[in-house]
């Protein structure tokens, strides 16, 4: 007697949906997530214990530079110090990360312009617009409108060579007196547009508020006189020395207080130092 053939059932299986599913969740991520902003150098930042996150809204950074680590240049020490900023705004449309960049830039350029009037530069509309898209700056005054007027990729190219002379924003005249600007160095020209521009926002957002409002409400100026709106970024090979040259700038324009950005310690480093 012959075996019976039992008839195979199909085993395809419909992907359709599945695909579909794949395709929303990618893009949810992706229109969801904060991608991380290139910077013109990757510092490795000391590891600390501490487990405060970085703030995303109302947050300046200060990134320096370290010595050169490529082996290229005969003195890798002339690409230590240099300091870049970021300007983060609010998460809403009001005084957005872009409309705060904007306004800190045209400050700055007339502080600038006050400071040095044999030396004045101007900005027009393209190049103001550009800054307000770009996640850190560091150039020296003199260059800055030609930095904006230059194509995306040659600008990034333009800040990574670290050994020119014009990147960095210089901070070599030095001045203890925060009511003359004659004598502002140019990060201090940058920090004193920081403490304008965020007093003018603090003096319009609280304006007309009620007191619960107001607990409730937190503004750059707020965040800066916490010590939660500035934050200092450096390698941790970076001698202290050339950090401190940023701490003091800062605390002489009465920016007492900002943080050291750093690295969550692993467990094991914990164990070790104990």
């Amino acid at each position: 007697m012959g075996k019976v053939k039992i008839k195979r059932k199909s085993t395809l299986i419909d992907m359709t949906a599945m695909s579909d599913v794949t395709v929303l969740l990618l893009t949810f991520f992706m229109l969801t997530s904060t991608f991380l902003q290139k910077e013109p150098q990757v510092v490795v930042t000391p590891s600390s214990v501490s487990e405060e996150k970085v703030p995303m809204n109302n947050f300046v950074t200060l990134l320096v530079s370290s010595a050169d680590k490529s082996g290229k240049l005969e003195d890798p020490t002339v690409t230590e110090g240099k300091v870049f900023l970021s300007f983060a705004g609010d998460a809403d449309s009001t005084y957005s990360s872009s409309k705060v960049r904007a306004m800190i830039l045209d400050e700055a350029v007339a502080i600038y312009n006050r400071v040095h009037p044999n030396k004045q530069i101007t900005l027009d509309g393209a190049q103001r617009a550009k800054f307000a898209g770009l996640n850190m700056v560091g150039v020296n005054f003199e260059v800055l409108p030609e930095f904006l007027s230059m194509p995306d990729l040659q600008r990034d190219k333009f800040q990574e060579e670290l050994a020119n002379p014009k990147v960095g924003i210089p901070m070599e005249r030095y001045n203890n007196d925060i009511k003359n600007e004659k004598g502002f160095n140019q990060l201090q020209i940058w920090c004193q547009a920081i403490r304008n521009v965020a007093g003018n926002i603090d003096d319009v957002r609280k304006a007309g508020l009620t007191p619960e409002e107001l607990s409730n409400l937190v503004t750059l100026a707020d965040a800066i006189q916490k010590g939660e709106g500035i934050g200092v970024k450096a390698d941790k090979d970076t001698p202290f020395e050339v950090v401190h040259d940023v701490f003091d700038n800062l605390q002489t324009m009465g920016l007492n207080k900002f943080s050291l950005m750093t690295a969550l310690k692993s467990e094991d480093e914990v164990k070790t130092q104990q």
